[in-house]
């Protein structure tokens, strides 16, 4: 059904007729709005001019680069790409903050080895949880007493919460600020757009798998960042096929008593018959890209392709315990995949 906004910024392409805009205080409420798919979304985003905007441009005056990382499907290692991204960064001497707005799945603290950690305040706001010295942390995870505690808020109470970052945080002279968004386009969403958008948003980095079950979803993905203006900096493929050396497998034998453990004895023997075997690396499908993947997806949506990121249980382990997967040489299968995509990012910035 076609809107009757008469192109007006505010009114979204798939909205009801009559729709009364998304900053008006009828959106969502008003008659026309019944059955409408953005009704929900609109009656809980901010509306109208803001005075905090203005207090949150002055604090992102010291922020050069903004960048969203946005997942359309949960589970795709979003997080852990915007953690390592973060540690990247920070390695190539940039000044980093990383602002967790994934108000009810907060991973961050975890991944970046922060667990247990409070939040300080000062005369000028509050202070980032520091890795190192150039690199800063913000995340409701440091506010809850309980690590177990659920968030249960809807979306004022979220939209009030990832304002307050924005406008507290005291982030100090950065090059880049890396925002990682919770799954879908809801309204942590819009309400980053939305207080964003007067600061400069850089744009967003888009994770998937190569399977369709992922692709739909970031195809609506793409489709929120076109319609809000959010330029979308490229696709990261993630789990792009399983890559792991061949002596970091366990083997298993099967009998009429079920399985058991015979890894010592092939690799026992793989070292007597075939050493060379050793220092192969076994590659593995694991999501069907038959279809093209993300690179078929990007050209076809006319968005850039980062490149991909194959499954490494190294990485999943560097991310497990909280550090970079580029501090080693044991994320030998990621790291330069992830590498090559930061490269990427910065010539494109």
């Amino acid at each position: 059904m076609e809107n009757g906004g008469g192109g007006r910024d505010d009114v979204p392409d798939d909205a009801n007729d009559h729709c009364p805009g998304t900053q008006s205080e009828d959106a969502g409420k008003a008659d026309a709005c019944a059955g409408c798919p953005n009704q929900q979304i609109c009656a809980t985003a901010p509306k109208g001019p803001d005075p905090d905007v203005v207090a949150i441009v002055e604090r992102m005056a010291t922020v050069k680069h903004k960048i969203l990382v946005l997942s359309g499907k949960g589970g795709v290692g979003k997080s852990t790409f915007s953690a390592q991204l973060s540690f990247a960064l920070a390695e190539m001497e940039h000044q980093v903050g990383l602002l967790d707005i994934d108000i009810c799945g907060p991973s961050i603290p975890k991944m970046l080895g922060l667990e247990g950690q409070d939040i300080h305040q000062s005369n000028l706001g509050w202070s980032p949880v520091y890795v190192e010295s150039n690199l800063g942390v913000m995340s409701i995870g440091f506010m809850l007493p309980n690590p177990d505690d659920a968030v249960i808020w809807r979306g004022p109470r979220k939209n009030g919460l990832i304002k307050q970052f924005l406008k507290d945080v005291d982030w100090g002279e950065i090059d880049y600020l890396v925002v990682d968004a919770p799954p879908g386009t809801s309204d942590e969403h819009i309400s980053i757009v939305q207080y964003l958008q007067a600061t400069g948003i850089d744009g967003a980095i888009i994770v998937t798998t190569p399977q369709q079950v992922s692709l739909i979803d970031v195809r609506k993905e793409i489709s929120f960042c076109k319609k809000v203006g959010v330029p979308v900096l490229g696709v990261v493929e993630n789990m792009s096929g399983l890559r792991q050396p061949l002596s970091d497998l366990r083997f298993m034998k099967s009998g009429e008593s079920g399985e058991t453990d015979a890894t010592e004895w092939a690799l026992n023997y793989i070292r007597e018959k075939a050493p060379e075997l050793l220092s192969v690396v076994v590659c593995s499908e694991v999501f069907d890209s038959s279809k093209g993947g993300a690179e078929k997806m990007c050209i076809e949506m006319g968005v850039p392709f980062l490149g991909k990121v194959p499954m490494d249980p190294q990485l999943c382990k560097a991310a497990e315990e909280g550090r970079s997967c580029f501090a080693d040489q044991k994320c030998s299968a990621s790291a330069p995949a992830l590498q090559s995509i930061v490269k990427k990012l910065i010539k494109t910035e």
